[in-house]
């Protein structure tokens, strides 16, 4: 990972006047420094970039962030450690990320740091981390193979009466046997009607002959996420999914075709919902995806109001949904890359409707 050079793509794009830049957001610090740690914080300025942490990280840091200053401060006193270095740098103008620091820490900053005036900044970060380098690709690839390989062992372990959290669980332990780090998410198991639900929270409900079966999950491979959902039948599917999940799967395709350099978010989401309403539907009331990487959920967002234009290198979610209270639901979810004649969907598992 070039973290010099994201360093520099953030100087470049630091608002006029602004010297330097306090970072933190942990993703953001992490993309910027490559530390993995629980609590840090960095200033990137072109006068020089420093890195703060705590006593816990000193040997940590040491070896994830050598291309830096550190300084390690005691729990009171970050504020004067910030100080001391931004005078050393000659920093008078420092911009922090409005959406990752809190009211409180604002004012004790704003009352402690004499002689530097903060300016409020939005997503200077966060839209660097959309276009994702070949690295940060090949991350969330091995997190993709965790995650297919997980849903192709479970399927031969479904059985009448396991439960939608022993189902859950027998899902993410499948995925750590498939190599993962960890878990993008807590795992999504919904059986019949409770797969009208989009983001339900498994329970003690059992499965029975005839239900539908949704499942969201993701793993996680070197801090990189992942997120896929696939809505499988257990025993003949009744025409009613069988036609709500061809029209899914057709409105899915439609996206992912949608998907290419220069598309308006809001656009790719119209086009979606269009062919749900079109086949006599309730299109989804959530958005069609998300930017996926350090975080499980970041930009760009393809939602109905989003003007955000997708770049080459972004890696978004494509899950168009049909939900219907009391019969259940389905969504099927693909993680692609932008390329620069489209895109590149990468799960291997099938999207057609498997009958267990």
């Amino acid at each position: 990972m070039d973290h010099p050079l994201r360093r520099t793509n953030l100087i470049e794009r630091l608002p006029e006047g602004v010297d330097a830049m306090l970072v933190t957001g942990l993703p953001n610090v992490r993309y910027l420094t490559g530390f993995t740690g629980s609590n840090a914080q960095a200033v990137v300025g072109a006068s020089g970039s420093v890195f703060f942490t705590d006593g816990r990280y000193t040997e940590q840091s040491r070896h994830e962030v050598p291309d830096l200053e550190r300084v390690t401060y005691k729990s009171s006193g970050w504020a004067r450690a910030l100080l001391d270095r931004c005078g050393s740098l000659g920093i008078t103008k420092l911009g922090f990320e409005s959406q990752q620091l809190s009211v409180k820490s604002w004012r004790d900053l704003t009352s402690k740091l004499e002689g530097i005036e903060l300016v409020s900044t939005e997503d200077l970060v966060e839209q660097l981390r959309w276009v994702k380098e070949p690295e940060e690709v090949s991350s969330i690839e091995r997190a993709q193979d965790a995650t297919d390989a997980a849903f192709e062992e479970i399927l031969d372990r479904v059985s009448v009466g396991m439960t939608e959290r022993q189902l859950a669980r027998t899902l993410e332990d499948a995925m750590f046997r498939a190599g993962a780090d960890g878990l993008s998410f807590e795992t999504i198991a919904a059986f019949g009607e409770n797969a009208a639900e989009p983001h339900h929270e498994p329970t003690h409900r059992a499965l029975r002959e005839g239900d539908a079966i949704k499942l969201d999950f993701g793993a996680m491979w070197g801090g990189y996420h992942t997120d896929m959902t696939r809505t499988i039948a257990f025993g003949q599917a009744p025409a009613e999914l069988r036609k709500i999940h061809d029209v899914v799967r057709e409105a899915q395709q439609a996206g992912i075709d949608a998907v290419r350099p220069g598309a308006v978010c809001k656009e790719v989401d119209a086009l979606v919902r269009n062919v749900i309403s079109d086949a006599g539907f309730e299109p989804y009331d959530h958005g069609l995806g998300h930017g996926v990487g350090l975080e499980i959920h970041e930009g760009p967002g393809l939602t109905a109001s989003s003007e955000e234009v997708l770049p080459v290198g972004a890696v978004v979610t494509v899950e168009p949904g049909i939900y219907v209270a009391g019969l259940g639901g389905v969504r099927i979810e693909d993680v692609v890359e932008v390329t620069p004649d489209g895109c590149r969907a990468l799960p291997d598992s099938t999207r057609e409707l498997i009958e267990l």
